[in-house]
């Protein structure tokens, strides 16, 4: 029986939504304060995650795992130093190149302006840009050079901390090696069936999520920059990875076609519609033909909260926070969904049982009795 002392719902929902807020904020705050070893742990588990798959590869092949483990790693850490030689430098070179070039790029998409504008009034057009173009290339200015010197300190930043990314290296692979062992201790803390579903679930989301991020990613950046270099684009090899590092993010291809265009713009109109028009292209090609081959519908999402899910994941937790947010908001919409499942299922379990209970037993004719007997 059932107490009648019981809250009405209504009040145990408002009661519980300050606790929760509440919750979430000291742990915040706890997070915050343990930074950046919350940020080594995160990279480190993504980066492990990934790896993950080609290990798989090589253990359906029959390759025991600790050999597989040592030989990914081997070959990721050749692939990492292999990079870090030859095309880091190269970037950080375009980089620098680029803020010291950015202001005369400025300076020539002024005078472009200015000369549209001229060739509009000896054309009787009406259109007046010279108030506009003042507050557009100032507000611009302002803006790419602030980005500009944003994205060259956080790279500087990120390499920089050579014990950061010692820490997340060594972590990983300790996460590889006894990775099973700790998520079983952690999920014994979960009930069996529970445990099981949210295990599963987590994997798959996250697993598949950043594989096929990444592998679209480097499509994407790899095509575009040889694309560039075609083209004999400016800084091409920057531009290019820039674009696949948008791409890593939901929607962000676009956001990184959009910026470089209008930085080769500046510089030269048409050469910044030639490169629109090209990265458009390869994008659409990867959009209708390899993207769904590759991802599919991994995460199941409305694109309204994969947006808000990007936001409020860059406000919480900056970039680690935009790369884990579709991948984590899927992973609570899929376990939400198991336990409104098996809560229905359980509903329907206990319908039809009190069912059958309440219905009175059915006598058969003795002949279908015999029938059965023999």
């Amino acid at each position: 029986m059932q107490s009648q002392n019981k809250l009405p719902r209504w009040v145990v929902l408002g009661l519980a939504f300050p606790l929760a807020v509440l919750n979430g904020w000291l742990l915040l705050l706890v997070l915050k304060y343990l930074q950046p070893l919350v940020s080594v742990l995160v990279a480190a588990l993504l980066l492990a995650f990934v790896l993950d798959y080609p290990i798989q590869f090589l253990q359906k092949r029959g390759v025991k795992r600790n050999t597989a483990v040592v030989v990914v790693s081997l070959l990721a850490g050749v692939i990492l130093v292999g990079l870090g030689i030859t095309l880091v430098p190269l970037i950080l070179q375009q980089l620098n190149e680029l803020a010291n070039i950015l202001p005369s790029w400025i300076d020539s998409g002024r005078q472009q302006l200015q000369t549209f504008q001229n060739w509009a009034l000896e054309q009787q057009l009406p259109i007046n840009l010279s108030g506009l173009v003042t507050q557009l290339t100032d507000r611009l200015s302002n803006q790419l050079q602030s980005i500009t010197g944003r994205i060259v300190n956080f790279a500087f930043d990120t390499i920089g901390s050579v014990f950061n990314v010692l820490l997340t290296v060594v972590l990983t692979f300790y996460l590889i090696l006894n990775g099973e062992r700790l998520w079983d201790g952690v999920f014994k803390w979960f009930p069996p069936s529970f445990g099981v579903q949210v295990r599963q679930s987590l994997r798959e989301d996250f697993h598949n999520y950043f594989i096929g991020q990444v592998t679209l990613a480097t499509i994407v950046g790899s095509a575009l920059t040889l694309a560039f270099v075609a083209l004999k684009v400016p800084l091409g090899l920057l531009f290019g990875i820039i674009i696949g590092f948008f791409a890593l993010f939901p929607f962000g291809t676009g956001i990184g076609i959009a910026i470089v265009s209008l930085l080769v713009a500046l510089q030269n109109f048409w050469l910044g519609v030639e490169v629109l028009a090209v990265a458009f292209a390869i994008d659409q090609i990867n959009a209708n033909f390899v993207a769904p081959r590759i991802l599919g519908n991994l995460t199941g999402l409305n694109p309204v909260w994969v947006v808000i899910s990007l936001l409020l994941g860059g406000k919480l937790g900056g970039l680690l926070g935009v790369l884990t947010a579709v991948p984590l908001a899927s992973f609570i919409k899929s376990t939400a969904d198991n336990l409104r499942d098996a809560k229905f299922d359980n509903l329907d379990a206990i319908e039809s049982e009190s069912t059958s209970l309440n219905t009175p037993p059915v006598i058969a004719p003795k002949s279908l009795a015999g029938d059965a007997g023999n």
